[in-house]
């Protein structure tokens, strides 16, 4: 598996991220082990989650994901196999970015997780209430003392991340590596404007989430009769169905035929090659959906194929 370096920080990752929000939801901890450990056979080694993974499940409380995550690294031994990147900032328990928030936060999350240090270490949201360079100096702290090894930003807009990046500079203070944004062939202008460009310039290194659009670009929601297939993301998908959508759908059908290939693994594999995208993030609730998705990886597009898709998402 060839890695890619993150930003400018020391990881080297997978292109592919196994999204732990479906940990102690959709799967329960016995199922998450094997797909943990079907992920590492893959030759993969991201596996994002946060502190608030899953507090929306009823009788959950939030922490849930980190700490399945957590009992797996133990029972494994699979620690140095593995890049951890986790969120504060978005957890009724821990909201915000303020410096006090992040210092406590950060000990409940390495106590979840079992583990003395974090790889990536990601502000959920931006915290507009707090100094930019008081959020910084946090994070910088937990960098020096090694309980983070590089610190990222998710869900921020562009000249938000551009004033922190130019914050840290002026400081002296470690800078957010990498952006966690939505993005995905159905929702890209909201990334491609503003944030992409300025990724590109600053070597950002990109981490897409709803990489598959809830689902939508699996190919299996193609009317409002298959939006029963998943009452969670029924109501997303069907945003998505219209002229915009099934040209889409058209083009994955396409280019997968051309390959062999499925339209996630397509739809996958396109995010793989945009500009400033470092890896993306998939989830899978069975091992034989982990070896689908994981096929994304090998699919070699072509120039045709790539224009072919860009031409029906525009």
């Amino acid at each position: 598996m060839k890695l890619r370096q993150l930003g400018r920080s020391p990881l080297q990752v997978a292109p592919l991220a196994f999204g732990g929000n479906v940990f102690g939801w959709s799967v329960d901890e016995a199922r998450s082990f094997d797909l943990l450990d079907a992920f590492v056979d893959e030759g993969f080694n991201l596996i994002d989650t946060a502190d608030v993974y899953e507090a929306w499940v009823p009788g959950n409380e939030g922490g849930e994901s980190e700490t399945i995550i957590g009992n797996w690294l133990k029972a494994s031994g699979k620690r140095d196999k593995v890049l951890i990147a986790t969120k504060v900032g978005k957890w009724a328990r821990y909201p915000g970015l303020s410096p006090t928030n992040i210092k406590e936060a950060v000990d409940d999350s390495l106590r979840r997780l079992k583990t003395d240090y974090i790889d990536l270490y990601q502000s959920h949201e931006d915290d507009p209430k707090v100094p930019l360079e008081e959020t910084l100096r946090a994070f910088d702290d937990l960098v020096t003392s090694g309980k983070v090894r590089a610190i990222g930003a998710s869900n921020y807009a562009s000249t938000r991340l551009a004033d922190a990046l130019e914050t840290s500079r002026d400081k002296g203070l470690s800078r957010y590596e990498s952006l966690q944004p939505e993005y995905n062939l159905m929702d890209r202008q909201g990334f491609e404007a503003s944030l992409q460009p300025l990724c590109v310039e600053k070597n950002v290194g990109v981490i897409t989430y709803y990489s598959l659009a809830s689902g939508f670009l699996s190919g299996k929601y193609r009317s409002e009769a298959d939006l029963d297939k998943s009452k969670a993301r029924g109501g997303r998908v069907k945003s998505y169905l219209g002229e915009r959508g099934m040209r889409v759908l058209g083009a994955l059908d396409e280019v997968a035929g051309r390959h062999d290939a499925t339209p996630a693994q397509v739809a996958l594999a396109w995010l793989m090659k945009r500009p400033a995208v470092t890896a993306v993030i998939a989830s899978a609730t069975t091992v034989d959906q982990l070896h689908d998705i994981a096929r994304a990886a090998s699919v070699a597009l072509g120039e045709d194929d790539v224009a072919m898709l860009d031409a029906a998402s525009a």
